[in-house]
């Protein structure tokens, strides 16, 4: 499950923009292998993943100390190199909470034990995939579909749904004419309130 939660997680981050790093991968003259790794391109360019199978993956994966000391090596390697690259680690599978903590002060760390998933590594469908996200939400660009989505559900006459939340009691000549005339400057609000107002006092005057 690991390794395909790997392949998963390699093709949603691709799916974003990011592109696979060939591994291993060398920095200061210094050798590292991970299980995967992932380059951000665009605005996200200085975001370096690396992608640790916790539970069967190689070059020590499943060892906390192990996966700990080659990071602390990663990152003092890019700070000598006086790299700008911003370190995320996402665990793959078992949760090392150990690990997690060991990590915290060295990069940010996120952690996902299972998905579910198609033997490619796509998720079974959008609830999957949403899950998914969830837990590399940091590293995905924003999703404005729901965005889009409220957009165009929403009332095109925002005076008809201010006036539509008005208490029962409120005078609805006054707000509606003041609603109205808010389209055209404060001018017009001062004068479409004086003549409610006096309409409203020529009423009460009336025999």
């Amino acid at each position: 499950m690991s390794a395909l939660l790997v392949r998963g997680l390699v093709k949603r981050l691709q799916a974003a923009g990011y592109k696979a790093l060939e591994t291993p991968f060398r920095v200061a003259s210094v050798d590292f292998d991970f299980t995967a790794a992932m380059l951000g391109v665009g605005g996200r360019a200085l975001d370096l993943i690396l992608i640790v199978d916790t539970a069967t993956g190689d070059f020590g994966d499943r060892d906390a100390v192990l996966v700990r000391q080659r990071i602390e090596s990663l990152s003092r390697a890019l700070d000598v190199t006086q790299s700008r690259y911003l370190l995320t680690v996402i665990l793959a599978g078992a949760s090392l909470a150990t690990l997690v903590d060991g990590l915290s002060p060295i990069c940010r760390v996120l952690s996902i034990e299972s998905a579910a998933l198609q033997p490619d590594g796509q998720s079974v469908d959008a609830v999957a995939r949403e899950a998914l996200d969830d837990h590399i939400r940091l590293l995905l660009p924003l999703d404005l579909l729901n965005d889009e989505a409220a957009v165009a559900t929403a009332p095109t006459d925002p005076i008809a749904e201010l006036l539509a939340a008005l208490p029962s009691k409120v005078d609805d000549a006054l707000w509606t004419s003041i609603a109205e005339a808010s389209a055209r400057g404060e001018a017009a609000v001062t004068r479409a309130l004086g003549k409610r107002l006096g309409e409203a006092l020529k009423v009460e005057g009336t025999p």
